[in-house]
């Protein structure tokens, strides 16, 4: 007689959304077994029973054989009676309690769909908006939880027959797959002018037409518009720039394939991994010299950020154009990118010339991730589309839930609950008005998606900065100060899994310090609930205050004083201004403002017109085999303090004597570097610390990053660096959550 067993299993992770009900289903029918699967608001909830072999096979297969969109994070089985089911379905989702399943980032075109897509027999044959239980958009088109169509902006789209039949057959990849649309019943796409009128004819053609003339044509991207122009055309792109009032900052570059990314940079088995991976992220990489690329697009960089389509629309339109795109930010500078239709057709109408839109909302706006190999490992230096809001895991769970505001530069905010962590996309520079109101809107979406309502609020003491006073402004609940070069460590550590102590370097751009002055160059012991304020690049004033951040020449001066009178930058600016800084400019340890002096010393930059363009622009300057140095004093006392003006007086010396100032910038990188490296050491005889964190916007510097690597495991330390969370503004909201999460735990 057959032995019949029942349980009832729960799955909880990334299961919504990645074709997880589907799957189930299959995998009951092939081994005879009945009862159903559903999502609800923890996750999966199924419900199976048949013979015990086939049951026990089941629960075996289910965590070894799941979707490969899917993560499990935890599956609880309690076994019961038999209730008689006949057959196995999928049920309707249940939304009703506390939420606590999560949503799957939006996920690029399969390989399936793209053979379905390219095949004039299939009836989905240039189907802009092909996809299957496996891929397509998710986080962007979710309006509220479980993921069942009628919460996503699907749910005014109903299927057609044809699609329907595929929807309800478990032998079909389509099966429950939300998205789910074909040309007789999915979203439309259309052609507008500049004035907002449809035209004639083939949309995507049409688009193609206007490109090869060198028109700007806006795209509506899986979550928000972009702005393209052919990356070889020198006048549409320089145009492009001109009317987004973006000066120098670099222009990604959307290449069809790895064939075209090829003919453009330099492309190893790693850049060919995350330029293809699900996420398709912006991949900053080396570029190949003579490369066909318009001077306007990245101007003065030795490096592009390539990525390849992440929908079939993109696919069908870089298949057509036959040669890479930009693909800009469909913004004017500084602004978030619009992602209505009517929003866009308004702010972009004096961009661009023509629009190629939809008429499926996107419901949360999304930018570009950008992601960047760098010391052996990829650092995620924007976490946006592909990779947002899949959750970070916690060593020091949040008893009670937490949210973290963040920084104002490069804004995100996280939200905490257990031992998960959701980093929200990438948001911008919350000085921006909308910015500020996507930032609010955001959290109240995420908080409602994931049935978080915060107890705690984490926060930068910064009373200035605005996301400070949006925290305050948050009635009935606890409020956490967490210092911002702690919350850049304990960023850092989380990222890492870790608990510290540790030591901690933060570069960064200055930043409120407790004792009144800007940090930005600090020595730190830290844990993720506390922290000591070891040592720091030696200070300097700004002369000017924030003036100095938009004239890098103003910190040269504060860095050389009256030596060397006779350097070019002394003859091309006000120099003897910088020179009498007015009473009360602040003092700063930052080793951004150390960067501005070394980039306008050497020409490299005089004026900035984007956050961090001298020591980006620096970094790119300098000869990467350039091994020479200079010494920068470490000296000790209370607190230890690096001299960083010798690394200043030492390149303004061999400028003088006529040295080339691409060895100059490679020089300073390495001294830098070793001064970094030999502080840790002397901190190490008085801490017995050996793991060292490294932290903040600086290390997003390549040839930084892997020479302070290269010399910190030489003398023996293990290092932590930022890998799936940037190192610059865009991680502190996870420190700043991991520090209050840390500090709440009894």
């Amino acid at each position: 007689m057959t032995t019949l067993k029942r349980v009832d299993v729960r799955v909880e992770g990334i299961v919504h959304g990645v074709g997880f009900r589907p799957f189930v289903c299959s995998l009951a029918r092939r081994l005879g077994l009945a009862g159903r699967v559903r999502n609800d608001v923890d996750g999966v909830h199924i419900e199976v029973e048949g013979a015990l072999a086939g049951v026990e096979e089941f629960l075996t297969a289910l965590e070894r054989d799941a979707p490969a969109l899917s993560e499990i994070q935890h599956v609880t089985v309690v076994s019961g009676e038999p209730a008689g089911h006949s057959g196995f379905t999928i049920a309707a989702g249940h939304p009703s309690g506390p939420l606590r399943a999560l949503v799957s980032a939006d996920t690029a075109t399969c390989d399936e769909c793209l053979r379905e897509l390219a095949d004039p027999a299939d009836r989905r044959h240039g189907h802009p908006f092909i996809g299957c239980a496996g891929c397509g958009p998710r986080f962007t088109i979710v309006r509220g939880m479980p993921y069942d169509r009628r919460l996503t902006t699907m749910a005014g789209f109903g299927m057609c027959q044809d699609c329907a039949a595929e929807y309800h057959d478990p032998g079909n990849r389509r099966f429950h797959a939300e998205p789910i649309s074909c040309p007789a019943c999915g979203p439309r796409l259309r052609l507008h002018d500049a004035r907002g009128a449809e035209l004639c004819g083939d949309p995507i053609a049409g688009a193609v037409t206007l490109l090869r003339a060198g028109r700007v044509v806006a795209v509506k991207g899986p979550g928000g518009f972009h702005l393209a122009v052919p990356a070889a055309d020198e006048p549409a792109t320089a145009a492009l720039r001109s009317r987004k009032h973006r000066e120098e900052k670099p222009f990604p570059i959307m290449v069809a394939d790895l064939a075209q990314a090829r003919r453009l940079c330099e492309i190893d088995d790693l850049a060919a991994e995350l330029l293809t991976s699900r996420a398709r992220p912006v991949v900053l990489l080396p570029r190949l010299p003579g490369a066909p690329v318009a001077a306007s697009a990245a101007p003065g960089q030795r490096s592009l950020g390539l990525m390849l389509p992440c929908t079939a629309l993109h696919h069908l339109l870089l298949a057509q154009l036959a040669e890479p795109l930009v693909l800009a930010s469909g913004n004017v500078s500084d602004e978030p990118a619009a992602h209505k239709d009517a929003d866009a057709l308004t702010r972009l109408s004096g961009i661009a010339d023509a629009f190629l839109i939809h008429d499926r909302p996107i419901h949360v706006r999304a930018d570009d991730s950008l992601v960047r190999p760098m010391a052996g490992e990829v650092t995620v230096l924007r976490r946006a589309r592909g990779y947002a809001p899949e959750p970070l895991a916690l060593r020091r769970p949040a008893t009670r839930p937490v949210l973290a505001c963040g920084a104002d530069l490069d804004s995100t905010f996280c939200l905490a609950q257990g031992q998960r962590a959701f980093v929200s996309q990438h948001l911008g520079d919350l000085e921006n008005r909308e910015t500020l109101r996507s930032f609010a809107e955001g959290i109240e979406h995420l908080c409602q998606l994931f049935g978080v309502r915060p107890e705690i609020v984490a926060h930068d003491p910064h009373p200035g900065y605005l996301s400070t006073r949006h925290a305050m402004a948050i009635p009935g609940v606890e409020r956490v100060a967490v210092q911002h070069h702690h919350a850049h460590i304990a960023s850092c550590l989380a990222d890492n899994g870790e608990l510290g102590p540790v030591l901690g370097v933060v570069l960064d751009g200055p930043g409120h310090g407790p004792d009144g002055t800007l940090w930005g160059g600090e020595f730190l012991r830290a844990d993720l609930a506390s922290f000591e304020r070891l040592g720091h690049l030696a200070q300097v004033p700004m002369p000017g205050g924030s003036a100095a951040a938009r004239q890098p020449w103003r910190m040269t001066a504060a860095y050389l004083g009256d030596e060397h009178p006779g350097l070019a930058v002394a003859r091309r600016s006000p120099w003897a201004e910088a020179l009498r800084p007015a009473p009360g400019s602040p003092l700063t340890s930052s080793a951004g403002r150390l960067f501005d002096a070394l980039a306008a010393l050497l020409g490299v930059r005089d004026k900035i017109t984007y956050e961090g363009q001298s020591a980006v622009e620096l970094e790119q300057h300098a000869d990467p085999a350039e091994r020479g140095t200079y010494e920068a004093a470490v000296r000790g006392g209370d607190l230890l303090v690096v001299e960083g003006a010798d690394l200043v007086r030492a390149a303004a010396a061999d400028l003088a004597a006529g040295a080339d100032t691409r060895v100059i910038a490679g020089r300073f990188h390495n001294g830098l570097a070793g001064a970094v490296a030999r502080a840790c050491d002397t901190l190490r005889q008085a801490t017995g610390l050996s793991a060292v964190a490294l932290s903040g916007g600086v290390f997003q510097n390549a040839l930084l990053l892997e020479r302070t690597v290269t010399l910190l495991r030489a003398a023996g330390f293990r290092v932590l660096r930022h890998v799936r969370v940037p190192p610059g503004d865009g991680g502190v909201s996870l420190g700043q959550a991991a520090v209050a999460a840390a500090r709440d735990c009894p």
